[in-house]
């Protein structure tokens, strides 16, 4: 695959940063206003696919083991609490791994950070597959968050790269499609997979996901981030970077809006293997029909916000979207308390997952589309804060049900402490009437 950056052949760019396109007399072919535009479908199908795989990697490093919480407690004869701490130590490894990985692709382009780190998540994954203990393989699971960290920055980074405006939408909209249906498809397939091997099995799988994704990177991602753009006046260095991200209060609102949905999800994502499979007792396979389900909702909330953000912008599909993450979960609570049973759940539930798809594209567009010299700095900072925020937070479902263990309220009590977090920071520090329509 040819580098998209322009070369000794391209014309020059015009004032606005523009490049116009190859052709007979180039002083009048069309104006290209991001290097994206000039891809073909092909191209861009390909881009799509290779960085959504490389998007998922994360989300499954996280989740592929969910179904298998009981039997790790079994195995290790450890509390649930105990098995809950190697996801939030996998999710804080994710956090960290991007705050470097970010800003590092910044300074040094996009494939070194990619590879290396990926060869991490291998040779983590492995380690995982044989730890004799819950203390090693918490120790793993954190070197497999950072492993993993690469994938979701750079994909970002890559799209911001080439494209802007509402092209920038849909190509973002694609990746949040991903980032949002595979923490839900996860549970899914490692159900599947539990009905054939071990737990220790999962691990490998995952060792197997991150090699073709490594040898991918190698022989298919090119480099999109020039030299020249990596010392760009404002940007050159990390703490320019961070300082230009950090100083745009719709970049924080959205930040926080982010951490919270992404913090509801994985409160219920963490739980979700106790209370459907020890309170409602589903078997494996009925536990990952459910998730399969709940991707539906989140694939339909993905695909309408992207036209509806295209149109009437993402501040307002963010409106909608976290008022329903607030009356949503606040429902399931209402069943539970009126004794609906396993429906007062899984509706309520259905209805959370679709708006935290609307929310997902939303909050990556908002804030890429203002950092495009910072694209890896500012995926690394909402990718750090969502999975970070969402590790620390997601266990105190565990902590709020004590000993008697986990219950629908429980819950929800944390998704919608979330949904109101992210409400309150749309209508209080974005102000959604301050932000300005996408550009073309």
């Amino acid at each position: 695959m040819p580098d998209t950056s322009p070369t000794p052949r391209d014309p020059a760019t015009t004032s606005t940063g523009a490049i116009r396109t190859l052709g007979a007399n180039p002083t009048t072919a069309p104006i290209v206003l991001h290097p994206g535009d000039s891809l073909s479908t092909r191209r861009r199908v390909l881009y799509i696919i290779l960085l959504g795989a490389l998007t998922a990697l994360g989300p499954f490093t996280v989740d592929l083991y969910l179904p298998a919480f009981p039997v790790l407690e079994a195995d290790f004869q450890t509390s649930a609490a105990a098995i809950q701490l190697t996801l939030t130590g996998t999710m804080i490894g994710f956090a960290l791994g991007q705050l470097v990985v970010g800003p590092l692709s910044d300074k040094v382009g996009r494939r070194i950070p990619l590879i290396v780190v990926t060869a991490l998540h291998v040779v983590a994954s492995v380690l995982a597959a044989f730890a004799p203990t819950l203390e090693l393989l918490s120790v793993t699971r954190v070197m497999m968050g950072a492993g993993a960290a690469a994938g979701g920055v750079v994909a970002a980074a890559i799209v911001r790269d080439l494209f802007g405006g509402r092209r920038l939408v849909v190509m973002l909209s694609r990746l949040a499609l991903v980032s949002g249906v595979a923490p839900v498809v996860a549970p899914l397939i490692g159900s599947a997979l539990l009905t054939v091997m071990p737990w220790r099995g999962i691990f490998v799988a995952l060792a197997l996901y991150g090699a073709v994704m490594l040898i991918c990177a190698l022989l298919f991602i090119p480099e999109t981030l020039p030299p020249a753009r990596r010392h760009e006046k404002g940007a050159t260095t990390v703490l320019q970077r961070y300082r230009s991200v950090f100083s745009d209060r719709v970049f924080i609102g959205v930040l926080i809006i982010g951490g919270m949905t992404f913090s509801g999800m994985f409160s219920y994502l963490s739980a979700s293997s106790f209370l459907f499979q020890q309170t409602y007792g589903f078997d494996p396979q009925q536990y990952g029909l459910l998730f399969a389900v709940n991707s539906v909702g989140v694939v339909i909330g993905v695909q309408t916000a992207s036209r509806l953000a295209a149109r009437f912008g993402p501040q307002w599909v963010l409106a909608f979207s976290t008022g329903a993450l607030v009356l949503s979960a606040s429902a399931i609570i209402a069943g539970d308390a009126l004794g609906a049973g396993l429906w007062g759940v899984v509706v309520p539930l259905f209805v959370f997952m679709t708006a935290c798809g609307f929310t997902f594209p939303c909050v990556q567009v908002l804030a890429l589309d203002r950092h495009g010299k910072a694209a890896g700095t500012a995926q690394s900072i909402i990718g750090a804060v969502n999975f970070g925020v969402a590790g620390l937070i997601s266990p105190l479902v565990g902590a709020l049900a004590g000993d008697t263990g986990i219950t629908p309220t429980t819950m929800a009590a944390v998704m919608v402490g979330c949904g109101v977090i992210a409400v309150l920071s749309l209508w209080l520090v974005v102000r959604p009437r301050t932000v300005a329509q996408l550009a073309p």
